[in-house]
């Protein structure tokens, strides 16, 4: 869930940075005094905008993709303690007091 929420905010980052690069045209004529002043903050403000980005899609994937998470697990627990739920091998691995 990392990996594709690092690439959702990459690609939205490198779209956002495209689209400045194009309304900016303008400024290309200054960027021999652009970048070496203020280079590290762009750079800076760029990494900033990832990692909220990032932040925000990996809170929204958790919020989708894991918000019944608790109660299918409660109910695969409930169902692994009864005899009927666990296959014989498994069995003594899971509960050992049953041997």
């Amino acid at each position: 869930m990392i990996k594709n929420a690092a690439f959702a905010a990459a690609l939205t980052t490198f779209l956002v940075v495209a689209w400045l690069a194009g309304e900016l045209t303008f400024l290309a004529r200054y960027k021999g005094i652009l970048f070496p002043r203020y280079g590290l903050l762009i750079g800076g403000s760029v990494l900033l905008l990832f990692l909220h980005l990032c932040a925000l899609y990996y809170g929204a994937a958790r919020w989708l993709f894991m918000r019944d998470a608790g109660r299918k697990l409660t109910h695969m627990d409930r169902q692994l303690g009864t005899p009927e739920g666990l296959h014989e091998e498994l069995r003594a691995h899971i509960n050992p007091r049953r041997r």
